[in-house]
């Protein structure tokens, strides 16, 4: 004789899900963050001292936003864990935000490299005038891919977070009615009938 198939609860991977979310969410926060930190251009200025100056310019220094994303992204892992049922669409609007801002800042800096080079090249030499062409890295393209897929995960977050509301409303009925089924006494009628009997109900 064949079992029934035993019924499960989807709403069970509930939790499993929002901590899978967190730790891509972190994941982002940390690609993010190592974005910024190799050389995104080179170029070369020119010093009245030292003649021709190299200066390598980092993501950080060429789009300091990416180093803010990432710091927003781990503030939004942390806050996975922790919000609500309206709380999540704050937190996907807040990924899919950051992942624009990703891509806005390095498409800023492939777009007009001598523009950010040269305000690095007048902290360097203290004169803003590029003694070489401006050589860009791989990185900015990076980064701008890193915020490609930080918006796509912002829709796996606005997807699967619904898991994450009913699971916890369904915690909090089971513990609003985990008494509902213990009978109240009835404290008038007891009191009643030791008043008949000549008692004294206090």
């Amino acid at each position: 004789m064949n079992r029934p198939a035993p019924v499960t609860d989807r709403r069970e991977g509930a939790p499993s899900t929002r901590r899978r979310a967190v730790l891509v969410v972190l994941a982002l926060a940390l690609a993010t963050l190592a974005a910024g930190v190799p050389r995104w251009m080179s170029t070369a200025g020119t010093s009245v001292l030292e003649g021709l100056v190299p200066v390598d310019i980092a993501g950080t220094q060429a789009a300091p936003a990416v180093p803010a994303a990432a710091l927003a992204l781990l503030a939004a892992a942390g806050a996975i864990g922790l919000v609500g049922r309206i709380g999540r669409w704050v937190v996907v609007a807040v990924v899919v935000g950051l992942g624009a801002l990703l891509i806005g800042s390095a498409l800023a800096v492939i777009a007009d490299p001598t523009a950010v080079a040269g305000t690095q090249v007048a902290n360097a030499t203290g004169v803003a005038t590029l003694a070489a062409p401006v050589t860009l890295t791989v990185a900015p393209y990076a980064a701008a891919g890193l915020g490609l897929v930080t918006i796509l995960v912002g829709g796996w977050l606005a997807v699967t977070s619904r898991t994450w509301s009913r699971s916890s409303a369904r915690h909090e009925a089971a513990g609003t009615t985990g008494g509902a089924g213990v009978p109240v006494p009835d404290d008038d009628q007891s009191a009643w009938d030791a008043l008949t009997r000549g008692d004294d109900p206090s």
